[in-house]
């Protein structure tokens, strides 16, 4: 397993994050180069290009809400195929007013399963393209996240 966190800081509250944060298809459509072919509340789904160089093909990523807690936290399933690997994700985002006014996000995000070829990927290569995709997520959803 691999585990990620962090800590996000934005200068709008929690109740104006909270629903962006926990609307899959806000999140989905918010992704560059993302085609999104589903889209509701509790589920996305979307096909882009890996990021991944040790990956080819289309990325088919499947986003789910698995919990709320109303303004102040969602948990996450995402589910990523491509040819000859598959990834199960679980990601918890939890919402605290910040001192001082706005909102810290603190996020947490575990790699539980990898199938195929992404078992043959050495640790730290996965590690280190995985945060490079979680930091490239946070800086697409920044600005639509404080769009009012």
């Amino acid at each position: 397993m691999f585990h990620f966190e962090g800590v996000e800081s934005y200068p709008v509250s929690p109740p104006a994050l909270y629903p962006k944060l926990c609307d899959a298809g806000f999140l989905a459509r918010c992704l560059p180069d993302a085609e999104v072919v589903d889209a509701t509340m509790d589920r996305a789904e979307w096909k882009m290009k890996p990021k991944l160089s040790f990956l080819t093909g289309s990325l088919d990523t499947t986003l789910a809400v698995t919990g709320r807690v109303p303004g102040e936290s969602a948990t996450f399933r995402i589910h990523g195929k491509t040819i000859g690997a598959a990834s199960v994700t679980v990601a918890t985002l939890v919402l605290r007013p910040a001192v001082g006014g706005g909102t810290a996000l603190h996020w947490t995000a575990d790699i539980t399963d990898r199938t195929g070829l992404l078992k043959m990927v050495p640790a730290g290569l996965i590690q280190s393209a995985a945060q490079k995709v979680i930091s490239d997520v946070w800086a697409a959803l920044r600005p639509r996240l404080i769009e009012t």
